[in-house]
């Protein structure tokens, strides 16, 4: 498979945008106290902080993963995965296989329940590490964890198996919570579940590459057709939702906020792992558009979907302008896309280059989805 290296098609010089990859990994796991967010623990594990909330959480350390399998970093890869199995992992009974969501910094459990994008990086995570380094044993034995993972996504709640399924069996739709009956787009993720569909338990791959498919259909159904904003969460007929569990904790998610900046840069992946998508690259190009030209090119806020500003400033300014600029993968291999919309992908990947990671205590999120932009905009985010 070809990766295209965005910023050298853009004139940026190779060794300099693999200097400014290594840096930013450097950043986030080797960096000095209060810039890093990583952390060894002992002779074998560490673990990825989130800073804004002084925990651990299932989301960043899949990232986290990742990020390692594609920098061949196997030493902080396993130190994360051993953490994560010893502290997050629920080995039996309500929701056995998934993984808590939060944990405080010693292992202490604070979300007593899973959160499933953490479940689907660490199985696609798990895949690639087994590609990438070979199985080794017990926890090491990458691909049956993988499996082992995706099992209980979607067999939690059969036969003995307490708990609930991650994905609803009707709709092949990725729930929010195992409990609940609606979604978040961004967890939508049909890249993963196409390969998910390939390497899984024999039995389960239909439902994979059903859910692949649904997938792609969901992103284009909860996003504005104008503004191609998506909310948060979202009912199953992709309406932005205010559920029961949003309005008991007190909570908006109905719109487009931090967990939704990163929809448009699932919409590259999928285009970079899968091919072509015109309709979801559409998507992509008006996010693209909105923020150039209703936004005058600032990547900061709260809105509503159809663009209403909600808030002037939010706390994933960095991370925002992260995405937006690795959508433009998805632009970039639209054959259909107009030349406005190729000049808006441009801008957008200049300014991620000209932009500094994040500091401060917002800096694990944003810093997260840079590193993930910087990946794929040099073609170093690959299928392993």
């Amino acid at each position: 498979m070809d990766y295209r290296n965005i910023f050298k098609e853009l004139g940026y010089d190779e060794k300099a945008v693999e200097k400014r990859v290594r840096e930013c990994f450097d950043t986030i796991y080797n960096g000095p106290e209060g810039v890093r967010f990583y952390e060894n623990v002992g002779d074998d594990m560490g673990y990825i902080t989130d800073t804004g909330n002084d925990d651990v959480r299932t989301e960043g350390m899949s990232y986290a993963m990742m990020v390692c399998v594609q920098m061949d970093e196997k030493e902080k890869f396993d130190r994360i995965w051993s953490w994560t199995k010893k502290y997050m992992w629920i080995p039996e009974g309500y929701n056995s296989g998934y993984f808590k969501w939060s944990c405080s910094l010693d292992g202490t459990v604070r979300g007593h329940g899973p959160a499933p994008d953490g479940e689907e990086y660490f199985a696609m995570a798990l895949f690639f590490a087994s590609h990438r380094w070979g199985d080794g044993e017990g926890i090491f034995n990458y691909s049956f964890e993988a499996k082992e993972i995706l099992k209980a996504c979607i067999h939690n709640g059969e036969g003995s198996r307490e708990g609930f399924p991650m994905w609803d069996h009707d709709n092949h739709y990725i729930k929010f919570t195992p409990e609940t009956d609606f979604s978040d787009t961004s967890y939508h993720l049909p890249h993963f579940y196409e390969l998910f569909a390939k390497w899984a338990y024999e039995e389960d791959r239909d439902f994979w590459k059903k859910a692949a498919g649904a997938s792609r259909e969901y992103i284009i159904k909860s996003s504005h057709p104008v503004t191609g904003l998506s909310p948060e969460y979202s009912d199953y007929d992709g309406k932005p939702t205010n559920s029961e569990w949003a309005i008991k904790y007190n909570q908006r998610h109905d719109w487009f906020f931090s967990d939704a900046y990163r929809t448009i840069a699932n919409i590259a992946m999928e285009s970079c792992w899968c091919g072509e998508n015109p309709a979801l690259a559409e998507i992509a190009a008006k996010i693209q558009r909105f923020f150039i030209e209703d936004r005058n090119g600032v990547m900061d806020g709260i809105y509503e979907i159809d663009g209403t500003m909600v808030e002037e400033h939010a706390k994933h300014n960095v991370g925002l302008l992260a995405t937006n600029a690795e959508g433009s993968l998805a632009v970039f291999m639209n054959t259909k896309a107009d030349k406005k919309s190729l000049e808006y992908a441009e801008r957008c990947v200049r300014m991620l280059w000209d932009t500094p990671m994040q500091t401060g205590r917002h800096r694990y999120y944003d810093n997260c989805l840079y590193m993930f932009a910087m990946l794929a905009l040099s073609g170093n985010y690959r299928i392993c």
